[in-house]
């Protein structure tokens, strides 16, 4: 298996797991929502009660982030190659390694080090469209583009 095939399936991997996280934090919820009883402490009940009603609406937006970086994923092409750093390239950097997709942090293979970018943010809005031989400056470092793949 090639690098970039194998950080597309850690990508993947990383997704399936925030997403069964983030369904264990729901299913916990419901349940905890629906084994609340009404006490003679009215207040507490409906504080409690609006705090997990919260919980739910943030587990709510984490899952749209989870589906929007499933649609990400879904958009990669790993057969292509290009000159210019686009989504699904693998960038080497004097300074580090990048995987254009998404948002997944840090990720191994064959004991080196790559981070797992989304497209839109800082970094990877600075090398979108860059080529090999090119310059930028991230967070006041410099660095140069080696190799795009």
């Amino acid at each position: 298996m090639n690098i970039k095939e194998e950080l597309y399936k850690q990508c993947i991997t990383y997704v399936n797991n925030r997403l069964q996280t983030i369904e264990e934090i729901i299913s916990s919820n419901q349940k905890a929502l629906q084994s609340e009883t009404k006490s003679s402490a009215g207040d507490k009940h409906e504080t409690g009660r609006a705090m997990l009603q919260l919980e739910m609406e943030k587990a709510g937006q984490q899952i749209n982030g989870v589906v929007k970086m499933k649609e990400t994923l879904s958009k990669i092409n790993l057969k292509g190659s290009s000159e210019v750093a686009h989504l699904g390239c693998v960038i080497k950097t004097t300074k580090a390694s990048f995987f254009l997709s998404i948002s997944a942090g840090q990720l191994i293979v064959n004991n080196e080090n790559y981070f797992a970018i989304s497209v839109s943010s800082p970094i990877g809005r600075i090398l979108l469209g860059k080529k090999e031989g090119d310059t930028f400056v991230f967070n006041t470092t410099k660095q140069t583009i080696k190799e795009i793949f």
